[in-house]
């Protein structure tokens, strides 16, 4: 059964509809009966409605034609059945014209209308991620993310460039990791260099290695990152912070696939997979004449960004759990929840530092609490903003989740002031801001209507 699918049924004949809604709903979805045109087409205007089964002949001037013009043009992707008593060609040709999705004749054979209602549900669901494609440690249900796991899927499995972009601690290297251990070159050398603040001797000899007596100190041969990455995958961290000269040097190793070592006239041809990231914007860079366009050309066969953590506060509790259970895993401990003012607190944080921050602070957390249950008191004093209110400074005992001084102020006034910070939270995204809440949503219009918000 569908748990998340709404089936409407609609008929004259009550007796006929509630028994249909009753055996759909027992092996299909979530069925609603309805016993005339005009609720059901109210229904459908104000409710996602995934399938509708109606009679054509309704015993009023609209009909089940009606009803299938009205559900496409609300939502093209709802599937109407019509059911008639007097089939004819031409209303079915019509009604498949239109839209429909099949008809069916009275008296109604159940079983088929079961088989034919879950063969709909069916073709509705998502299609399925393949199980082997695992992002280690990207934990994301945003629509932001979403849309960069899709990219990944496509080009994972193929030799094209990949750009990451995205602020420092978004998750840059493990998406190339995951790139990486879903791609046919799993099974070797993956290669992480960081480019900033590496003097160009030093990061050309790090990538193309060198040859004894090349410089002093150079005492044996040593393999550079291009070839220890042979057949495997090399990730340039923080490429916008590459020096110039090297990045003449990089790009014709990219374009060649040869790669002459410091010291040595002994060319080396490696087969290797680049993924780069940044956190500066490179189109800026180079029209600031800071990075070669042909290299960003080179290097942006395909690019993603990585949203911040703020622009997606709904991801924070799953990410807390991930990291809650590789902090407590790391460290012995057993704890297993969070209170939710600790957490809304978390929510409200803009996190400067993006995931990596989120992950050291659970650590921090964990290492702080000695319960089986963290709290607001284990959260970092810098995460646990206090905020100046009416010109006083509020003690911590006195804050609310959001540091809000509660001191002096009625149930009302503290409600009606939650509300608001969560609205400003979510950018005033009411359904968003319901969750947080957790509050229905009509609920939650009308605190905001009887507050003035």
């Amino acid at each position: 059964m569908n748990s998340d699918a709404v089936i409407l049924i609609v008929d004259d004949e009550k007796e006929h509809a509630d028994v249909l809604a009753e055996a759909l709903e027992k092996h299909c979805a979530k069925a609603i009966s309805v016993y005339g045109a005009a609720e059901a087409m109210d229904i459908i205007s104000n409710q996602k409605i995934d399938i509708v089964v109606t009679d054509i002949n309704l015993g009023s001037d609209e009909n089940g034609i009606d009803i299938l013009r009205h559900a496409k043009a609300s939502d093209s992707s709802t599937a109407v059945i019509l059911i008639t008593a007097y089939a004819t060609i031409e209303t079915c040709k019509e009604a498949i014209r239109i839209g429909a999705y099949d008809y069916l004749t009275k008296p109604i054979d159940i079983d088929q209308l079961r088989v034919l209602v879950n063969n709909i549900l069916q073709e509705k669901k998502p299609p399925t991620v393949k199980s082997d494609f695992v992002f280690e440690g990207v934990v994301s249900r945003g629509h932001a993310m979403q849309r960069v796991f899709h990219v990944l899927r496509r080009v994972a499995s193929t030799k094209i460039s990949v750009l990451v972009e995205g602020e420092s601690g978004t998750g840059k290297e493990l998406i190339a990791r995951s790139i990486h251990s879903n791609s046919p070159r799993k099974n070797n050398a993956f290669k992480p260099i960081n480019c900033a603040g590496l003097s160009e001797s030093l990061l050309e000899s790090e990538l193309f290695g060198h040859s004894k007596g090349a410089f002093t100190g150079a005492a044996t041969d040593r393999k550079g990152l291009f070839e220890m990455a042979d057949k495997g995958t090399l990730f340039l961290d923080e490429i916008g912070d590459m020096p110039l000269p090297m990045q003449a040097k990089l790009l014709r190793v990219l374009d060649d696939g040869v790669v002459l070592p410091v010291g040595s006239n002994k060319p080396i041809v490696v087969d290797v997979r680049v993924v780069s990231a940044t956190n500066h914007s490179l189109v800026k860079l180079v029209e600031e004449k800071k990075f070669r366009q042909d290299l960003y050309f080179r290097i942006k066969g395909v690019s993603v960004t990585l949203p911040p953590l703020r622009t997606h506060p709904e991801d924070i509790p799953e990410l807390f759990g991930y990291f809650l259970k590789q902090a407590c895993e790391e460290l012995g401990r057993d704890i297993t929840r969070i209170t939710e003012s600790a957490m809304t607190i978390l929510q409200s944080y803009d996190w400067p530092g993006n995931i990596r921050q989120l992950k050291y602070v659970v650590q921090t957390m964990v290492v702080m609490c000695d319960r089986d249950t963290l709290d607001s008191r284990d959260i970092p004093p810098d995460v646990h903003l206090i905020k100046r209110l009416a010109g006083q400074v509020a003690t911590e005992d006195t804050l609310s989740p959001f540091g809000i001084d509660l001191t002096g102020k009625s149930l009302e006034e503290v409600e009606a002031e939650h509300i608001r910070m969560t609205l400003e939270l979510t950018d005033g995204n009411r359904t968003e801001a319901a969750k947080i809440l957790k509050i229905g949503e009509r609920t939650l219009y009308r605190k905001i209507k009887e507050y003035g918000l």
